[in-house]
C-alpha cells in the first residue's frame, strides 16, 4: 500500500544531471583512478587562520552553545550592514533589511517557500544554477526561462537581456512577480555593468515585480573589473534583496554562511520564515563570519589572486591540448565550450566520456539547462600541476577524435 503513497513535489523535480557524473566520478575512484575533479565550486584552500582562531575561541566559551537567533546575532548582522557601506556606500538596517541564512542554498529556499504562492510565476534566466530556478518550484510557483547571450569576454548583452525580459512580460500570465538574476554567472561567469541594475530597477518599478540578486562570487574578480550591487542604485531597497555568501571568498564552503539583504518585506518574510524553521546558525560560527567580514580583506585579495593564477594557467595549458577557451573576468570558474571535435557529442556525453577515458571531471552545461548545452564548467579547485596533468590527459583524449575528423 505504501508504494501508491505519491509525494508529488518530488514529481517536479527532474533527474540531477550531475548526480550522474558524480556517480561515474565516485565509480572511477573506486577503481583506483586518479581523477583530477574540476566539476564542483568547492575551495581547496584554508579557511584563513584569524578566522579558524575566532571560531575556537569563541566555541570555548560554553555560554555561545546554546540555541542561537535564526536571524543572525546582532553583531553580524551590524557587520552585513557596514561590510555594504564600505563596499557599495549602501545604508541598510541591520535588523529590519539585513539576514543571516545557513548558505546562500538555504536562503533560497527559505525565501522563495515565504513569499511564493501557489501559481507565482519567477523569470530566471538560461543557463542557471539549480536552486535559483527549482526553489520557486518546489515553493509551488512557475518559472519561466530565456537564454542570456554574451561576447567573447563574459560580458553580458545588456540590451538584448532587457528586450527578452520585456517580451516575457508581454507574453506571460500571469505577469511575473520575481526576476531573479545572478552576476558574477554561475555557470558561464558572465558579468554586467552598473547601469544594468539602474534598468533593472526602473523597470521593476515600472512593471511591478521584485528583484532577487545574487553576487556570491562579486569578491572573484580579476583586471580590474569591480563586482556592482543593485544594491547601490537609488530605490532599490523598494523593489529588490541581494544575497551574498562567505564560501568562495573566504574559503567557508563548509561552515554554511551567507546572508540576504534589501526590501525590508521580502527580508521580514525570510526572518519569520526562518524564526519557524530554525534556531539560526551555531553562535561561533557567526562570531568568526563577523571577523571575516569585518577584519583585514588580504585574505579575499589572495584567494582572488589564486584563482586569477589558476584560470591563466589552465587556459595555457589547455591551449597546448586543443582546447581553446577565453578569459573570464570573475568568478572561480571556467564556462568552456566543447572542442569542435567533439562537439557532437554534447555536454553530458562529453563530460561522462572525459571522465572514464582521461580521469578528468566537469560539470556538463546542460546540467544548468537547455541553452548551457554545448558548454562545460570547470571550477579552478586544483593546483597547477593538477591543471597541467589534465590538459595532458585531455590531449591524449582528444587526439582520438581529431584523427576521426582526418
Amino acid at each position: 500500500m505504501f508504494d501508491e503513497i505519491q509525494f508529488d513535489k518530488m514529481k517536479r523535480l527532474p533527474k540531477y544531471v550531475f548526480a550522474e557524473v558524480n556517480d561515474l566520478k565516485m565509480a572511477e575512484r573506486r577503481a583506483g583512478a586518479d581523477v583530477i575533479d574540476f566539476s564542483m565550486g568547492n575551495p581547496d584552500g584554508d579557511t584563513p587562520e584569524h578566522i579558524r582562531e575566532k571560531l575556537v575561541e569563541s566555541a570555548q566559551k560554553t555560554k555561545t552553545h546554546g540555541y542561537s537567533t535564526s536571524k543572525g546575532i546582532p553583531k553580524l548582522l551590524m557587520a552585513i550592514s557596514d561590510w555594504y557601506k564600505r563596499r557599495y556606500d549602501c545604508d541598510l538596517d541591520p535588523m529590519d533589511e539585513c539576514v543571516a541564512t545557513m548558505g546562500s542554498k538555504e536562503g533560497y529556499a527559505h525565501l522563495t517557500y515565504a513569499v511564493t504562492n501557489p501559481g507565482d510565476t519567477a523569470v530566471v534566466p538560461d543557463p542557471t544554477y539549480p536552486i535559483h530556478e527549482y526553489s520557486f518550484i518546489l515553493a509551488g510557483g512557475n518559472v519561466v526561462k530565456f537564454g542570456i547571450e554574451f561576447d567573447e569576454h563574459f560580458r553580458l548583452n545588456e540590451d538584448r537581456f532587457f528586450i527578452d525580459l520585456d517580451r516575457v512580460f508581454k507574453e506571460t500570465s500571469p505577469k511575473p512577480k520575481y526576476v531573479l538574476v545572478n552576476f558574477p554567472h554561475n555557470p558561464t561567469t558572465v558579468t554586467v555593468t552598473q547601469e544594468f541594475y539602474v534598468r533593472l530597477v526602473a523597470m521593476a518599478k515600472k512593471k511591478r515585480f521584485y528583484v532577487i540578486s545574487d553576487i556570491a562570487y562579486g569578491d572573484i574578480t580579476f583586471d580590474g573589473y569591480v563586482t556592482p550591487s543593485i544594491m547601490s542604485v537609488p530605490g532599490a531597497k523598494d523593489v529588490a534583496v541581494e544575497s551574498f555568501t562567505l564560501s568562495k571568498s573566504y574559503n567557508m564552503a563548509g561552515w554554511r554562511v551567507g546572508f540576504f539583504v534589501g526590501n525590508k518585506k521580502l527580508i521580514g518574510a525570510l526572518q519569520k520564515i526562518k524564526s519557524w524553521l530554525d534556531y539560526g546558525m551555531f553562535t561561533p560560527i557567526q562570531v568568526a563570519a563577523t571577523v571575516a567580514l569585518n577584519g583585514d580583506q588580504q585574505c579575499v585579495r589572495d584567494i582572488t589572486a589564486k584563482y586569477d593564477h589558476r584560470q591563466v594557467v589552465l587556459l595555457e595549458a589547455f591551449e597546448r591540448a586543443g582546447w581553446h577557451i577565453n578569459k573570464n573576468e570573475a568568478s572561480m570558474f571556467v564556462w568552456a565550450k566543447l572542442p569542435e571535435c567533439v562537439e557532437y557529442l554534447g555536454s553530458l556525453e562529453f563530460s561522462k566520456r572525459l571522465l572514464t577515458e582521461a580521469s578528468v571531471c566537469v560539470a556538463p552545461g546542460i546540467g544548468f539547462g537547455a541553452y548551457g548545452e554545448g558548454y562545460v564548467r570547470i571550477a579552478l579547485i586544483e593546483n597547477d600541476n593538477r591543471i597541467r596533468q589534465a590538459a595532458r590527459n585531455i590531449k591524449e583524449f582528444l587526439k582520438q577524435f581529431q584523427e576521426e575528423k582526418k
